[in-house]
Parts: C-alpha cells; structure tokens; sequence
C-alpha cells in the first residue's frame, strides 16, 4: 500500500489548491466570457469540500445540503433564463461567511465550551482557566469577524463595482484571514507565553480529530 503522505505535505497541498482554485474563480468571475456554468465551476469545488467535510463529520443533513445545492445550481444553469451568476457569486461569499458566524457563535452559547476553546484543549497538555478565557475571546472575535466580512460584502456589491467586489472576494479575503490568524498566533505567546508551541499541523490534527460541535463539555471559563 502507498504510503500515507505525512500532515506537512497535505497541508501544503491544499495550500497549493487553494490558491488555484482562488486564481481560477476570479479568473471566471471577471474576466473568462460569461455563461450561467461558470458560477457551476466556482461554486462546486466548495459545495462538494463542504459535503464531503460534513458526511465525515457525522453531520448527515449538512451534507445532503450541500449536495442538493450542487444539484440545483446545476438545474438552474440549464435553465432558459438561470440566476444572475453575480448574485449566485454574492450568495456563496455571504453565506460561506455566515455559516463560519454561526459555526463559532453556536458555540458562545451557556452551557457550551468555545469552538477554539475545545480545539486548543485538545493540543496543550498544561489548559489553564486563564487559557480557556483567552480562547473563549478568540472564538468571539472570530465570530465578528465572519459577520463583518458577510456585511462588506453585501456593502461592497451593493455600491461599488462588481470587479471591486471580486477583489475582495477572491483575494482580500483569503488575505485578511491569513493576517488575522498570523497577527493571533503572534500575539498568543506575548500574551500567554504558558501556552504550549503548537504547529499548524497540530492545529489541523486536533480540528480534524476533535470533538464535535456541540457536544457535551467540560465547565468553561468565561471571559
């Protein structure tokens, strides 16, 4: 049998799809001739990563969701007179933001320990109080977050132009995650220096391993 690639690897691999797949949608968007399939191209590769990321993950309407979708974006395309293609763009950045607001403000909720929170715990042997207040603040600015990108966007589509828009979409965004979680991870240990080192392979392997959303938790530390 082939050997497994190690989590280093996987993970530059889908650093390197990413960025295609970035090149390739705004490529699509402003410049390729414009037909209702294009919106089929730029939409499925995360409309079937969602899918196939919710099946794994036990989270059974969330991916018959997701394959729906594909299916009826494919319907709709074939149709005589198929949605606005710019609209159909609109609606995948929006909602892929406000589903990210909802996945980690889901778990702000009393009784529930912070989506960061949870991850981390799984990384560092040593989770102090302080550790889980930090974190738990962290899941809230993410959240923010989510929900501010989804209002710029739906603001930058509704007054500026449309390739303005797909700059942010495609570009600006991907970009200002990267420096939010950089700026964080710089920050972390300046601010906590108890916190254990921990790679981005570790990251990935405790989010990829860890326990589901919503589950039963152990006693949180709000902030």
């Amino acid at each position: 049998m082939p050997r497994a690639l190690s989590m280093p690897v996987r993970i530059l691999a889908v650093l390197s799809l990413s960025l295609a797949y970035i090149a390739v949608s705004h490529w699509l968007m402003t410049a390729a001739p414009a037909t209702p399939w294009n919106a089929v191209l730029v939409l499925a590769p995360m409309l079937l990563t969602i899918a196939w990321g919710a099946w794994r993950g036990g989270q059974r309407p969330l991916a018959a969701l997701s394959a729906l979708s594909l299916v009826a974006l494919c319907v709709q395309a074939s149709l005589p007179k198929p949605l606005s293609t710019q609209v159909l763009y609109l609606a995948q950045h929006v909602g892929i933001n406000v589903f990210l607001a909802v996945g980690f403000g889901g778990t702000l909720r009393a009784g529930q320990e912070a989506l960061i929170t949870r991850l981390a715990r799984s990384v560092h042997r040593q989770f102090t109080a302080d550790m889980a207040a930090y974190t738990r603040r962290l899941t809230r600015v993410w959240t923010v977050y989510f929900v501010a990108m989804a209002l710029l966007s739906l603001g930058l589509y509704a007054f500026a132009r449309f390739e303005t828009w797909a700059l942010f979409a495609n570009v600006l965004t991907p970009l200002a995650v990267a420096t939010l979680f950089g700026g964080e991870y710089w920050l972390r240990y300046r601010l906590h220096p108890e916190f254990e080192r921990a790679s981005l392979a570790d990251a990935v392997r405790s989010y990829m391993h860890g326990a589901k959303p919503g589950a039963p938790t152990h006693p949180d530390t709000r902030a």
